[in-house]
């Protein structure tokens, strides 16, 4: 796994997976997965997986027309909530499971 610092160039190296692990709101409650980022970015297309406390989401880095797809949910949220959570369009996976909590 790659961290943040010095080799954050490094995100878009050809055969490298990225996965981003973030709360999906902000502290204010405003959507961190967002049609267009705002910020500037350290690499373009460049996520596999984003995992948040709601749910995991696979992004189409590939650009094949699937673009971002929830495949898991966490227990006790709905889909709603992830929808109003969400700041762009996704589309759900069939079936969508549910995200495993290790701590028990």
């Amino acid at each position: 796994m790659k961290g943040m610092g010095g080799a954050m160039d490094l995100v878009g190296a050809p055969d490298t997976r990225v996965v981003v692990t973030m709360e999906h709101v902000s502290k204010n409650g405003s959507p961190k997965i967002v049609e267009k980022c705002s910020l500037p970015l350290t690499g373009k297309g460049v996520v596999d997986r984003i995992i948040t406390d709601l749910g995991v989401f696979d992004c189409d880095k590939e650009r094949t027309g699937k673009g971002l797809v929830m495949t898991e949910i966490a227990p006790g949220v709905t889909l709603e909530e992830v929808r109003e959570k969400t700041g762009c369009d996704f589309t759900v996976a069939d079936p969508l499971t549910l995200m495993d909590d290790e701590s028990n």
